[in-house]
């Protein structure tokens, strides 16, 4: 199982990334691993600012739905539109082409807060 070290993690199972201004952000391997097959994302908040911890949308596997909460308060700007028609790719590449959405932090000094890859390792017990 991957632990990529340059991500930041939550104990809600979402990582996030930040490049420059902007902040991209998915669910772990663990999560869509205990998920299963995923087989449809729902994000309703485009455009909307989202405060830490918040649902954010949904990801429904075959046998489930869970919500998705936001790492860092911010303003939800793009969803991945190729989950539209490919949400498997959560499953296959949850950190590269699986990403969720990208935001905009209000702060990004507020990543600083979220889980190393080690400290996540530890939450997962692996």
């Amino acid at each position: 199982m991957e632990f990529p070290a340059e991500l930041k993690y939550t104990k809600d199972h979402e990582w996030i990334k930040i490049e420059g201004d902007q902040a991209i952000i998915g669910i772990t391997e663990f999560a869509q691993g205990e998920l299963g097959d995923i087989v449809y994302v729902d994000i309703n908040t485009v455009g909307q600012e989202v405060a830490k911890e918040e649902v954010f949308g949904t990801i429904e596997a075959v046998k489930t739905v869970s919500d998705l909460f936001i790492p860092v308060t911010g303003t939800v700007n793009e969803v991945n539109a190729a989950l539209d028609s490919q949400p498997e790719l959560v499953n296959s590449d949850p950190y590269g082409e699986g990403w969720i959405v990208k935001i905009t932090p209000a702060d990004l000094a507020d990543v600083d807060g979220l889980l190393s890859a080690d400290e996540y390792k530890s939450l997962v017990g692996a």
